[in-house]
């Protein structure tokens, strides 16, 4: 879960390393290089070498087939606009951070409690949560506005 959040520009080799990163099975680690040439080679893909891989991963290969980066998406379970196109990346990082935190099971477990509250309840907790993300000093959920407390976003009389 500590994982670094990408930002800005970045390149393919970032992008694949942050899929290697942060895709993979719940109770363990990342995939290896030579699980992934050969689920992609199971699933019908091209072929693909784990050295291949490695040299994509670390960038210096940087121009890899259409068909390999297709192969790489579906592997990993994201669009092919991920590698393209830098604000579906974001999207699609959002997205991974949020099943990441979710193989937390303490996360999971409050998640799965919550789940039969009322939007007031959920919003009271969302205020908690957030509360404690700012006295622990952990930085703001990357794709969401900051929000103003409530007594701050209610207009004043006579406003």
């Amino acid at each position: 879960m500590g994982e670094s959040k990408p930002t800005g520009v970045r390149t393919l080799a970032t992008k694949i390393d942050h899929l290697f990163r942060t895709v993979h099975p719940r109770n363990r680690g990342e995939y290896s290089l030579e699980e992934v040439a050969e689920g992609i080679r199971q699933r019908g893909g091209p072929t693909i070498s784990a050295n291949y891989l490695w040299l994509l991963r670390k960038g210096l290969r940087d121009n890899p087939t259409k068909k390999h980066l297709e192969a790489l998406s579906d592997w990993f379970g994201v669009s092919p606009a991920y590698f393209f196109d830098d604000e579906a990346a974001a999207r699609i990082d959002a997205q991974l951070g949020l099943l990441a935190s979710l193989r937390d099971a303490k996360v999971r477990q409050l998640a799965l409690r919550a789940s039969a509250l009322s939007p007031e309840t959920l919003q009271a907790i969302t205020d908690m949560v957030e509360r404690a993300r700012q006295i622990e000093g952990v930085p703001a959920v990357e794709g969401e506005r900051p929000r103003r407390a409530r007594a701050q976003s209610r207009p004043t009389e006579g406003a």
